[in-house]
């Protein structure tokens, strides 16, 4: 198992935050969970620009920190669902406000995205 040089701080609330949530794809995928969005390919179909294995990865991260629970159906092939946790459904009021602050600043990203690339 990979052990840090440095001890993380797990004192602070925001790092603490952000080790549970602070993945590329995690809150988009407790919000696709929280739509009905339960099965990793699904998941996987709507967040564009991901992959199955990095979906597949921090799946297994929020399963950890007991974020979702894994459901096996027993049937073949083998299906996997998750479900939100109450540890994860406690985010979702968080998650609400950053996606209220992402749409109301979503054009003027746009255009610094735009300005960005025009640059490159």
């Amino acid at each position: 198992m990979y052990k840090r040089k440095m001890e993380e701080d797990l004192d602070c609330g925001i790092r603490v935050a952000l080790k549970l949530f602070g993945g590329k794809w995690k809150l988009c995928i407790i919000d696709a969970i929280n739509k009905g969005i339960v099965r990793p390919v699904e998941i996987h179909k709507s967040i564009s620009n991901s992959t199955l294995r990095v979906i597949e990865m921090q799946l297994a991260e929020l399963l950890h920190f007991g974020l979702v629970d894994k459901c096996a159906e027993d049937v073949y092939p083998k299906k996997t669902a998750y479900q939100l946790t109450e540890l994860g459904e406690s985010m979702l009021h968080i998650l609400a406000q950053i996606d209220h602050w992402g749409n109301e600043h979503s054009d003027y990203v746009k255009e610094k995205q735009q300005l960005l690339e025009e640059e490159a």
